[in-house]
């Protein structure tokens, strides 16, 4: 995802003070674009027993109703203390979490005391800009602390990668403005209306922001309004473009520019039992599905997926594809994809971990993989077939050995690390929870046996010797505490 974009805050290149004025000034509705400034703390997932990196940023917030403050998720994630600052006022207002999206980086923050902004304007939502149309980007960017202006064309609308998460795609709207970090979280408006949310930019181009657009934001909201976030239902499959006649003709379809090709089926997703791998999409919820995975929604062309992104978990779809020749209309009931957390990047969670004996068990994950890199070929196939191919039905966790500190109990087995365990004592390891249970057990064997995937041999260790070595292990490497498990 990281080729695509990065969480990056879409601001301007001047300080308009005297246009802010001239549009109602602290007055106006620009009383409620707030300056967020946040204290956080991000883990250390390579000494995850530790307290984390401390650091902090800014970013911009915007009033959608009493005491609800919209911002993205990426600049409040891995909040330590969140502070809030009205334009042209030294005061700041404690503020905290209420809501928070990783999947499509939108946030709702309240203040403590809101008595300050009972009469402050609440910014209505409008629709999607159209292509070629004017918007107002307004935010709180690095290097100054007055609030910024600047204008911009919509030059794009599409189904893009969201950064902050690195694994969840949503509709965007691409504008033609100046990037700089601060901005994030920023409304974006048109004809006084707010119609998206300032939120990344992209690595190769000047002049290029992305804006979250309504559609995403009023979907956050309708989830959110029964006091929890439930995230995105999913279909569950894989498609393949075809666009090629030879192919069309080998499946029997005529050339006709419509339908994909399914590769792939999530074991126990909402299509799973329904279509197969060979199936061709025909149309979603009465739309037409094109060759390249388009459908025609709200006068543009986006990805199929985008209709399964305006409902919700239990809403029906109808949908119709292709079997051997043969046609099929059935009515699907939409559910979330089976526990995706292995490809998410985690927020506001200390890192799980086990140390047995200077051995360092960890459960895979983006964050893990991210600043580990494992090379093992079976890791990494572990980690991109653990939905596709329903791994995660068996493991709940792919437990890895990630670090083996040097002690005389693990003198042997340096070679060990950045393997993915697989029995421990001839159990298969089924999380972290369960690795721990049979490591530390009440009554244990005389040598405890780890089996490594790839590992021609198994990894030994002397039950009599493991309290002394956690023992060193501990005050050696300074860790406080042998294990975490919450989740």
């Amino acid at each position: 995802m990281n080729r695509y974009a990065y969480a990056l805050a879409i601001t301007i290149s001047l300080f308009l003070t005297a246009n802010v004025r001239g549009q109602g000034g602290s007055s106006g509705l620009y009383r409620s674009v707030l300056r967020i400034e946040v204290a956080t703390q991000t883990p250390d997932y390579q000494t995850p027993w530790n307290s984390g990196r401390f650091g902090g940023g800014i970013g911009t917030g915007f009033l959608i109703g009493k005491n609800q403050i919209m911002t993205n998720a990426h600049v409040v994630s891995n909040h330590q203390r969140i502070l809030v600052t009205i334009h042209g006022s030294p005061e700041k207002y404690p503020a905290k979490v209420d809501f928070i999206a990783h999947d499509c980086d939108l946030a709702i923050i309240s203040l403590e005391d809101f008595s300050d902004f009972e009469d402050f304007p609440i910014f209505s939502l409008g629709e999607v800009p159209v292509l070629e149309s004017q918007v107002t980007v307004i935010g709180y960017p690095v290097g100054g602390e007055r609030i910024s202006v600047t204008k911009g064309i919509v030059s794009r609308i599409d189904f893009q990668p969201y950064s902050h998460s690195r694994s969840d795609s949503h509709l965007v709207v691409q504008i033609d403005a100046a990037i700089n970090p601060g901005n994030s979280g920023g409304p974006v408006l048109q004809d006084g209306k707010v119609v998206g949310v300032a939120f990344q930019g992209l690595r190769q181009a000047d002049n290029t922001g992305y804006i979250i657009p309504t559609p995403v934001v009023k979907r956050f909201l309708k989830d959110i309004a029964d006091g929890r976030y439930d995230h995105y239902a999913d279909l569950g499959l894989s498609t393949f473009p075809l666009h090629n006649p030879a192919m069309r003709k080998a499946l029997g379809l005529p050339n006709s520019g419509e339908g994909v090709l399914v590769t792939n089926v999530v074991p126990t997703s909402t299509v799973d039992g329904i279509m197969e791998t060979g199936d061709i999409l025909i149309s979603l919820d009465g739309k037409t599905v094109d060759s390249d995975g388009k459908v025609l929604f709200d006068g543009e062309k986006v990805d199929l997926n985008e209709i399964v992104e305006r409902k919700f978990s239990g809403d029906k779809l109808a949908v119709r594809f292709r079997r051997d020749g043969g046609w099929n209309d059935v009515e699907i009931t939409l559910k979330p994809l089976p526990p995706s957390r292995m490809y998410s990047i985690q927020y506001e969670k200390k890192p799980r971990y086990v140390v047995f004996a200077g051995l360092v068990f960890q459960p895979l994950d983006t964050n893990l993989f991210a600043t580990s890199k494992f090379t093992d070929i079976t890791v990494r196939r572990l980690y991109s077939d653990y939905v596709s191919k329903g791994i995660f039905q068996e493991k709940k966790d792919i437990v890895m050995l990630t670090q083996i500190q040097p002690d005389p109990v693990t003198s042997q087995v340096d070679d060990f690390s950045g393997l993915a365990v697989d029995k421990i004592d001839g159990v298969a390891v089924r999380d972290l929870s369960h690795a721990h249970g049979l490591l530390y057990a009440e009554k244990p064997p005389e040598f405890h046996v780890i089996e490594l995937y790839g590992a021609r041999r198994p990894l030994i260790i002397p039950s009599a010797k493991v309290a002394e070595a956690n023992l060193r292990v501990q005050e050696n490497y300074g860790i406080s505490k042998l294990y975490n498990l919450e989740d």
